[in-house]
């Protein structure tokens, strides 16, 4: 073997050993970071309040993307937008392993409409998985508040929230639809 062919290839291992990951996510620091959010969220991430969401048990990687998304803009909230501008990429992956590590919870919803969302959800679960857990990138809706998966559900349809493929679904949803499915995912944990 040559110089150069040594160099290719300490060159190659040394790129590939740069791209991983220098720690894992820190559930603990994550933790720390997350008293600001127990506000709105709830403590652990199990919120109070239908107006926000649960974020315990949800995906990682959804979480990340999510927070990502408000900080850059390209998901609009002016109160989340403020809540993570100061945040680094590492203290946004420490705070996404912390609330995906929390238990789920259950919302809840009305038993008559959870029945009537339940044929419903065939549509959901190439993405967002059989039980509603979540899929990575996809959200866990098993156990989020069925008004605020509604209300979700209700911006990917009038655009004000943005996702090609949720757009479609949603586009081809009633209201009726909306209430169906989200009291079933809230009945789910």
């Amino acid at each position: 073997m040559n110089s150069l062919q040594q160099s290719l290839i300490l060159s190659l291992f040394l790129s590939a050993f740069s791209a991983l990951p220098v720690s894992a996510a820190d559930v603990a620091a994550g933790e720390q970071k997350a008293a600001p959010c127990a506000s709105c969220h709830g403590p652990k991430g199990v919120s109070g309040n239908a107006q926000w969401p649960n974020l315990a048990g949800q995906q990682s990687a959804y979480l990340v993307t999510q927070l990502k998304a408000f900080k850059t803009g390209s998901r609009v909230n002016p109160m989340m937008q403020s809540m993570v501008a100061n945040l680094t990429d590492e203290d946004i992956d420490n705070l996404a392993a912390y609330f995906s590590s929390q238990p789920p919870a259950k919302a809840g919803g009305d038993p008559a409409l959870a029945k009537a969302g339940e044929p419903k959800i065939a549509m959901c679960q190439g993405c967002h998985g059989a039980g509603a857990q979540g899929n990575g990138q996809f959200p866990r809706l098993a156990g989020q508040h069925p008004d605020y998966t509604a209300q979700q559900l209700k911006a990917f349809k009038d655009g004000s929230r943005k996702s090609g493929p949720m757009q479609a679904i949603a586009a081809n949803l009633a209201e009726d639809d909306f209430k169906a499915l989200a009291a079933y995912f809230g009945s789910l944990q």
